[in-house]
């Protein structure tokens, strides 16, 4: 399998596949129905799903339970009705399930992917390369990837310094985060990913240089801090990540005050556009 995304790209043959996205929980979710009917070309897409879903419940699949019922608009009248939908880690566990000559090839990536994992069990270093090569292909400079890379080695000290100090779950470590973000640029880590208009895309590879290097810097005073004063549990935490994100809001106030604007940027690096709205899953249940 030479190219994966094109395997992807065309899984589906060009049909339709409603979605609603989270932004809060920066996820997306799709119409089972749909994908059944573009994997299967059953004539009663529906009735198919229904009779899957009875028997992956009597098999005991887990998947069963991740199903969420969401309102959609309707092809045919326009109106919403509510429809069963799965992330796209179920998406792609029901893809498995799916008995589907159309589904082989996209399963056959699946596996490639898995043994790929398993190979960089042994030997960490081809998931470096394969993250360089992947920046490279985006039109990234290797100045900038070095760089990059960095900035992930100096994000893993402070989630470390956090894990010594009582952190332990990811809910905790994203109320960090968004300490951090909050304190020096005014925004959550998900409203400056809307303020770009990005999704699910890493927030860093969409920043400019003085944005990351704001972030870098509100991480690494959070991190000297916390090795100082060590902190234990969440609230004494999230007080020593707000006083690391003060240390960048101070920079990135005498920047501005010099330059006499803001250094907060709209610029993504996307090669593409959301054009819809970023409604979150509340307002889809109306």
């Amino acid at each position: 399998m030479n190219n994966k995304l094109e395997t992807i790209l065309n899984l589906f043959e060009g049909k339709e596949i409603r979605s609603v996205w989270d932004a809060e929980k920066e996820e997306y979710y799709f119409s089972i129905v749909d994908v059944i009917s573009a994997l299967t070309d059953s004539p009663r897409p529906r009735k198919y799903w229904n009779d899957l879903k009875i028997k992956l419940k009597d098999e005991g699949s887990q998947l069963s339970e991740k199903i969420g019922q969401l309102k959609m608009k309707s092809s045919k009248d326009g109106k919403r009705y509510t429809t069963d939908t799965l992330d796209t880690e179920g998406i792609l566990r029901l893809i498995e399930s799916v008995p589907s000559k159309k589904a082989e090839p996209f399963k056959l990536w699946l596996a490639s992917l898995g043994k790929e994992r398993i190979d960089e069990v042994f030997n960490p270093e081809i998931a470096i390369n394969r993250a360089i090569d992947y920046y490279r292909n985006k039109g990234y400079a290797d100045r900038w990837i070095e760089a990059r890379l960095k900035g992930i080695l100096d994000r893993k000290k402070l989630t470390d310094i956090w894990k010594e100090n009582g952190i332990k779950d990811n809910f905790e470590y994203a109320v960090l985060t968004n300490d951090i973000y909050k304190t020096w640029s005014g925004m959550k880590a998900s409203e400056y990913k809307a303020h770009k208009n990005i999704r699910k895309e890493s927030l860093r590879d969409n920043m400019t240089d003085v944005e990351v290097a704001l972030t870098d810097l509100g991480e690494i005073a959070t991190r000297e801090l916390a090795k100082k004063r060590k902190p234990q549990g969440l609230k004494e935490n999230r007080r020593i990540a707000k006083e690391g994100g003060e240390v960048a809001k101070t920079a990135r106030d005498d920047l501005e005050q010099k330059l006499g604007e803001t250094i907060i940027s709209k610029k993504n690096n996307l090669n593409y556009k959301y054009l819809e709205d970023n409604k979150k899953i509340e307002s889809e249940k109306q």
